[in-house]
């Protein structure tokens, strides 16, 4: 198992050919307290890059990134009956979706857990 990092701050946890996405730590401390999220259906496909999700708190609302190429198989009903889990678990049970990787050679894009602490570190 594999997690990485992009820019935007959502991470993805690799488990042999699926993903699953959600936002980082940091990201959920900027947001805020998190009051609603939308998470994709199962079967759309998303180009890395793609407005997967929303995210909204009692600051901001945000768009959620796919990091990677992929067929959505769930999104994650439980954050969005209960958003907080953004806040509590962002990078556990507070994930959006899972998706199946299309293309896993966009991860070589990505940043691993030390380059993102870095990257962070000077944000």
């Amino acid at each position: 198992m594999s997690v990485y990092y992009t820019k935007e701050h959502e991470w993805v946890r690799v488990e042999g050919e699926t993903g699953t996405v959600g936002v980082s730590d940091f990201a959920q401390g900027q947001l805020g307290d998190v009051v609603f999220v939308e998470v994709p259906q199962a079967g759309r496909t998303l180009g890395k890059g793609d407005e997967a999700a929303v995210v909204e708190s009692v600051k901001a609302a945000s768009d959620v990134y796919s990091p990677v190429s992929g067929t959505v198989t769930e999104g994650n009903q439980a954050v969005v009956d209960e958003p907080s889990l953004v806040n509590t678990d962002p990078e556990g049970e507070g994930w959006f979706f899972r998706l199946i990787l299309s293309d896993t050679s966009e991860l070589g894009e990505l940043m691993n857990a030390e380059q993102y602490q870095s990257y962070c570190d000077d944000q």
